[in-house]
């Protein structure tokens, strides 16, 4: 068995509408095992865009604990979240949310900037590679407006590895591409997921791209509904 690289224990989230709290998660509990591409679905409101915030340290929940990599998020103080986010996880949103006025290469580039660890040069090769693995070689001085949807995501996917985190994050990957260009897309994910090894942790709404996953789990209202293990 793969070790844990993720594991939440009974976790609870509630957000107040007015003066009333609404429970978006209601103790909910989760191991993900290094090197797993989990999918995480169900109906709006079902808590499993909240989940994917609290994994991401986007969000603090109200009870409960998320231990990545043997560190517990919760009890992080706010500049060791934010490393966290920089160098340990990955993000991919569904609206790509790329730098407008930043070329694809300076946009894969910028959280290695961030990150301080490497030099001019060691950037631009390693930006280079990232552009070359996601097929995008003849797009690197492109600006996001001169891209199609498919080729900004990914831009968006060489950006989530720019500092090769063992995890990453997805927000319905494809729930702005056409059919064709979201199975170009999760194939390469899955193909990230297979021979880098990452650990993948998605939410969709699409049947088929779940199909990727090695698990998918349902939640309802706030609560883990039903797993499905996926056999190759």
């Amino acid at each position: 068995m793969p070790p844990t690289i993720i594991q939440v224990d009974n976790v609870h989230k509630s957000y107040l509408m007015g003066k009333e709290a609404v429970p978006a998660l209601r103790g909910v509990t989760i191991t993900v095992s290094d090197g797993e591409m989990l999918c995480l679905m169900g109906p709006s409101g079902s808590g499993k865009t909240t989940l994917l915030n609290l994994l991401g340290g986007l969000d603090e929940p109200g009870r409960g604990h998320i231990i990545i990599d043997g560190e517990n998020v919760v009890s992080m103080k706010e500049e060791q979240v934010a490393r966290l986010r920089l160098e340990r996880l990955g993000f991919i949103f569904q609206t790509f949310n790329l730098l407008n006025n930043f070329t694809a290469f300076e946009n894969v580039e910028a959280p290695m900037v961030l990150a301080g660890r490497l030099r001019r040069k060691e950037r631009k090769t390693r930006t280079t590679t990232l552009l070359e693995q996601v097929g995008l070689a003849d797009r690197m001085d492109h600006y996001p407006s001169e891209l199609s949807g498919g080729q900004q995501q990914r831009v968006a996917i060489a950006r989530a590895l720019a500092n090769d985190p063992p995890i990453i994050i997805g927000d319905e990957i494809t729930g702005d591409l056409d059919s064709e260009t979201g199975f170009e897309v999760m194939r390469l994910i899955r193909q990230l997921n297979q021979e880098q090894g990452k650990t993948v942790i998605f939410v969709t709404h699409d049947p088929r791209m779940a199909e990727f996953a090695d698990r998918i789990i349902y939640l309802l209202d706030g609560v883990i509904h039903k797993e499905v293990v996926r056999e190759e």
